[in-house]
């Protein structure tokens, strides 16, 4: 099977434990130990997404006609990204750390970056471990002697990531999922074709429609059985397609 024109990765049993930041949104500073199923709660503006973002973040830089350039561009820039009371110390730091079958124990990667006085985004340095032994530090010397290498991540070049490429392929797989109801609802009229990268559920619908019955309706009873215990007098949960007009 394929993802975005590559090989669809097996990540089955990975997951990400832990998230560290610092300067990233309104997140001067954060360290998080994640477990299996996580809630995020919190008021509006409070920074859900903002952290959300993160995992979008490392999916952009990986995922198919994307990257670290392009990932920073279509979220304003790193002046955009960098935390308002960034002062002294304004370099942007994530560091995700995962574990399960897929990467054979634990697997770590860190990413810090900053701007050049043309506003173009740098690597400041690179990293990336497995069970606790580093494999990849950057800068190299041939980062130091030619600056414009540092314009990408390792973790996005296939000629460079084999020994991590099971961290590419896992940030690839991630699914960012926050659906907007009038997107979900008019998503036809709104536009003929949906892109597969779709994070707001404008085709949710037709991917469910595409899922063979057997594997949707057992999806469905799952959420059913969850919505029970949070809305009240909650009955049935069904998916339907309107006989005529396949809607």
């Amino acid at each position: 099977m394929t993802q975005n024109g590559r090989r669809k990765p097996e990540t089955k049993g990975q997951r990400f434990a832990r998230l560290y930041l610092e300067n990233w949104r309104n997140f001067q500073r954060t360290d998080l130990e994640l477990q299996r199923r996580v809630f995020l709660v919190g008021p509006n503006a409070s920074g859900k997404s903002n952290l959300l973002d993160v995992f979008r973040f490392l999916h952009d830089i990986v995922s198919v006609g994307g990257g670290f350039q392009q990932a920073i561009n279509k979220r304003g820039g790193v002046s955009s990204i960098r935390c308002l009371a960034a002062r002294q110390n304004s370099d942007i730091v994530i560091r995700a750390e995962l574990e399960g079958e897929g990467i054979e124990g634990a697997a770590g990667y860190e990413l810090r970056f900053a701007q050049d006085k043309l506003r173009r985004p740098l690597v400041k340095s690179e990293r990336v471990t497995k069970n606790g032994v580093e494999i990849l530090r950057r800068p190299s010397p041939e980062d130091e002697a030619d600056p414009e290498r540092r314009t990408q991540t390792y973790l996005e070049q296939v000629n460079v990531n084999r020994e991590f490429r099971v961290l590419a392929d896992y940030f690839a797989s991630t699914t960012y999922l926050h659906l907007v109801p009038q997107l979900l609802k008019h998503g036809d009229a709104i536009a003929s074709k949906v892109m597969e990268n779709d994070p707001f559920g404008q085709g949710l619908l037709q991917r469910i429609a595409a899922t063979p019955k057997r594997v949707h309706d057992a999806r469905l009873k799952r959420i059913a059985k969850a919505l029970e215990q949070a809305v009240p007098l909650f009955s049935e949960l069904r998916f339907e397609q309107d006989p005529v007009t396949g809607r």
